[in-house]
C-alpha cells in the first residue's frame, strides 16, 4: 500500500526496456544524437507548433533554470505559496537565477487567484531598485494540492501576467494527470491559455529520471544552452533522457499511465469518502488525495505496511483536524494497483 508518493513508483516495463535496448553501440553526445532529435520532434507534434525542447534531471531543475532563463537584477517571480517552488525546492530558484525573488500568492486550494496576483504584482509597480521588480509568473498544474486549474482560471492568471508582458511558466511536474482531468489537449493546456514556458514532468509518472524544459517561443531560449551547463543539467549521455521519453510518448503510452492513476485517485476517494473515519480534506481531481482520519486509524494502516505522510495544512484551510485526526496525503500512481486501493480502505 505505497501512497507516499508517485515519485516511489518504479520506472514503467517499456520505458525500462527502452532505456535497455539503447544501453548499447555509440551516439553522439550532449544531445545531438538522432534519438534526441527525434523526441524534440515528436514534442513538437504534440504541441503542435516548433517548440525548444531542453533535457534536464529534476523537476526542481526545470523550473529553476526555466525561471533564470527571464530573470532580471532585482526579480521577483509570482506564484502561489503553497506551490513546490516556493515550499519544497530548498532555494534552488533563488540561487539558480543569481538571486532574483519568489512572492507567494493567495489562492484557494492551490491555484492562484488573479486578483490576488494582480495585487501582489502592483506592489512593485513602478520598478523601484529598492523594492525590484515583476519578473515571471508561474503556476503549477496539478497544483500541490491535487487540483487543477481549468482552462479559463489559466486564461485568467495569462490576463494578469501578460497585460505586464510578464512570462508565464507552468510547473508540470504531473502535467500528464492535469492533462487527462481536464480532458485537454497539451496545446489547449499550455501555448494557448498563454503559457511561455513549460516544466514537462516524466519522472512521476513512470520515468526513471526524466524531464523537459519546453519553450512556445523558440526565441526566448537563446540564452538556455548556456544556463544549462552552467548548472550542471547537460546530461553527456542525454541518449539515455530521450530513450525515457521516447518510449513515455510513444502511443500516447504517458497519457495512459496518467489516466490510471487518476482512476486509483478516484477510486481511493470514493472509497474513503464511504467511511465514517475519514473525510475527504477538499475535492481533488488529480493523483493526489488529502484526507482527515483519525490518528488511530492512521497508525493502524502503517502497522498493516501502508506508507503516506502527513501534511501540513495548507493555508487558509477549515476546519482544521482535532486533536484525535490528522490530515495526510495520499499519492497515486501508474503502479498502483486496485487491491492496493481497496486494502487500504478496508484496514482505514
Amino acid at each position: 500500500m505505497h501512497f507516499a508518493s508517485d515519485n516511489w513508483s518504479g520506472a514503467h516495463p517499456r520505458i525500462a526496456e527502452n532505456l535497455s535496448h539503447h544501453a548499447s553501440g555509440f551516439a553522439p553526445a550532449y544531445g545531438t544524437s538522432d534519438l534526441d532529435k527525434a523526441v524534440e520532434d515528436r514534442l513538437c507534434e504534440i504541441f503542435e507548433r516548433q517548440v525548444s525542447v531542453f533535457f534536464v534531471a529534476t523537476g526542481t531543475a526545470a523550473n529553476s533554470l526555466a525561471l533564470a532563463s527571464v530573470a532580471k537584477a532585482g526579480g521577483v517571480s509570482f506564484c502561489h505559496a503553497d506551490a513546490h517552488v516556493n515550499a519544497d525546492e530548498c532555494g534552488a530558484p533563488e540561487f539558480l537565477t543569481g538571486g532574483t525573488r519568489l512572492f507567494g500568492v493567495e489562492g484557494a486550494e492551490g491555484r492562484i487567484d488573479p486578483r490576488a496576483l494582480e495585487a501582489a504584482i502592483s506592489r512593485f509597480e513602478p520598478a523601484s531598485p529598492h523594492h525590484g521588480r515583476a519578473q515571471a509568473v508561474t503556476v503549477t498544474q496539478a497544483t500541490e494540492v491535487g487540483t487543477v486549474y481549468s482552462l479559463d482560471e489559466l486564461d485568467a492568471i495569462a490576463a494578469v501576467a501578460k497585460a505586464r508582458n510578464l512570462p508565464l511558466h507552468m510547473d508540470g511536474a504531473r502535467f500528464a494527470n492535469a492533462l487527462v482531468a481536464l480532458g485537454a489537449s497539451p496545446s489547449e493546456m499550455t501555448w494557448k491559455r498563454g503559457i511561455d514556458i513549460l516544466s514537462f514532468g516524466g519522472t512521476k509518472n513512470g520515468c526513471w529520471c526524466a524531464e523537459a524544459i519546453v519553450f512556445f517561443d523558440p526565441d526566448m531560449a537563446a540564452d538556455m544552452p548556456f544556463i544549462r551547463k552552467r548548472s550542471a543539467q547537460l546530461f553527456s549521455k542525454s541518449r539515455f533522457i530521450s530513450a525515457q521519453l521516447e518510449a513515455y510518448l510513444d502511443g500516447d503510452l504517458w497519457l495512459d499511465l496518467a489516466r490510471h492513476s487518476n482512476a486509483m485517485a478516484d477510486r481511493l476517494r470514493d472509497g474513503l469518502a464511504a467511511k465514517n473515519t475519514a473525510r475527504l480534506a477538499w475535492d481533488t481531481t488529480a493523483n493526489e488525495v488529502f484526507v482527515v482520519i483519525e490518528k488511530s486509524s492512521a497508525d493502524r494502516a502503517r502497522e498493516k505496511g501502508a506508507r503516506f505522510h502527513p501534511w501540513q495544512p495548507p493555508q487558509g484551510w477549515h476546519p482544521l483536524p482535532n486533536e484525535n485526526e490528522t490530515l495526510v496525503r495520499l499519492v497515486t500512481s501508474f503502479a498502483t494497483t486496485e487491491d492496493e486501493v481497496d486494502q487500504f480502505i478496508e484496514v482505514v
